[in-house]
């Protein structure tokens, strides 16, 4: 598998994106509260996603007709529950609000998330959750996990 430099750039801009919407959220709830803060976040996420589509809707790939759906689904219909992702996307803001106003702050929240994303990615993959395909994991997999939580602990601890 080739990882290409622009991935990488990406998986780092989305995360210190995440941290940016972390704390964003986090100052929102600590001067109302984490439900508005997440209301507040995905309101204006909706405003903005919406006028992405709009402005690519010309642009956007459609998957090649040759793909295949899985057995019992529709080739080219996306399953309903493929939408439910707001539903944890909001947990997650209400979630990380409360506890970036904790005694966690910003770098324990970021890093015990990292933390439990690491840990359900390491669980998919070896379940095939979700339509991941199942992987075998290895000790390095594990070995990962460990330096991860690892961290997280001194990061949370150390502060």
């Amino acid at each position: 598998m080739t990882v290409r430099a622009t991935d990488w750039l990406l998986a780092v801009a989305g995360g210190v994106l995440l941290t940016l919407m972390t704390q964003f959220n986090g100052e929102l709830a600590h001067h109302s509260t984490a439900v508005y803060a997440a209301w507040a976040a995905h309101a204006i996420g909706a405003l903005v996603a919406f006028a992405l589509v709009a402005a690519t809707a010309r642009t956007l790939r459609k998957p090649p007709p040759d793909a295949g759906a899985p057995p019992g689904e529709e080739q080219g219909r996306t399953p309903l529950w493929f939408y439910l992702g707001g539903i944890p996307g909001a947990v997650v803001v209400i979630l990380s609000a409360i506890a970036v106003n904790s005694s966690l702050e910003l770098s324990g929240t970021i890093a015990l998330m990292l933390t439990g994303q690491v840990l359900f990615g390491i669980a998919g993959d070896r379940l095939g959750l979700l339509r991941i395909p199942k992987r075998r994991i290895t000790a390095m997999d594990l070995a990962t996990a460990g330096c991860v939580l690892a961290g997280s602990v001194l990061i949370v601890v150390g502060a």
